[in-house]
């Protein structure tokens, strides 16, 4: 018999919990191979003998002084409750809706405006490298733009989540920092002209879901075009995907699916 590397007393890991989700849990005996159950103490003090074979340990938790960073890629353990642990404290504690994961930025909505995207913030990211600063959407933004500017590469941003995630901002916010950045005059406020195409789109590509009432079902990319000065000159709308099978009929009312479920029991007995 020998101890499974790293899952001794005092160590702690995350257990499914119906409320929390994740949950948080002391290992209060050295666990080893062969045992059926892993003895926790919980956050409250009480004590749980945690069913476990060694396919199924429940993840480790990351060490407090990792808590809160900004670049998930920095975390010693990378899974489901180190990603939602760390984004929770950064959102709930210090306040902060950006995180990287690498190159990707995750993004916290907080369904409020926030003062962070001001032009002396814009000025601040402008000319830094991704890492230098705290994540922001800017930063992507500067990193897309920069690389164009210095390589003459096109360059893709890919703003994706669910719905009222904050997409549609996210892109306004990084047509913003180009208008910004390249000093386009006149065309400083692209962004409001090409989301003033939104009502067009949307009044043909919305439906209503479980989770929102009026939930984008399509996809668009827009291409903002530069000219050799690296100023916006246009944005044109290059693909609209329309997600059709959710928005060409109508779906059941709950109402008559109830009736069609009771006259199916009605006929059974």
């Amino acid at each position: 018999m020998h101890i499974v590397e790293k899952y001794i007393k005092l160590l702690r890991v995350w257990i499914p919990d119906p409320e929390e989700v994740w949950k948080s849990a002391e290992i209060a005996t050295d666990y080893r191979v062969g045992d059926k159950v892993l003895r926790l103490l919980l956050e409250d003090g009480t004590e749980l003998d945690y069913s476990v074979n060694p396919e199924s340990l429940p993840p480790l938790r990351n060490p407090d002084i990792l808590v809160g960073e900004n670049d998930l890629t920095a975390l010693s353990y990378l899974h489901e409750p180190a990603v939602l642990h760390n984004l929770r404290i950064r959102f709930a504690e210090s306040k902060l809706i950006y995180t990287y994961s690498g190159i990707i930025l995750v993004a916290m909505n907080p369904y409020k405006q926030l003062p962070i995207y001001g032009d002396a913030i814009i000025h601040a990211y402008s000319g830094q490298n991704m890492g230098d600063m705290d994540p922001h959407i800017f930063a992507v933004a500067e990193e897309a733009y920069k690389q164009m500017a210095r390589y003459n590469r096109n360059q893709s941003i890919i703003v994706s989540g669910e719905s009222g995630a904050g997409k549609t901002v996210s892109a306004r916010y990084a047509m913003r920092y180009f208008a910004t950045v390249s000093k386009s005059g006149s065309n400083a406020h692209v962004e409001d002209k090409v989301l003033a195409s939104n009502p067009i789109t949307e009044a043909v590509g919305n439906a209503k879901t479980t989770r929102n009432d009026n939930s984008s079902r399509f996809g668009k990319y827009t291409e903002i075009s530069f000219d050799e000065q690296n100023q916006i000159i246009g944005a044109n709308m290059r693909t609209y995907l329309l997600e059709k099978s959710r928005v060409v009929f109508q779906g059941v009312p709950k109402n008559l699916i109830i009736r069609e479920w009771e006259a199916i029991l009605s006929l059974r007995v």
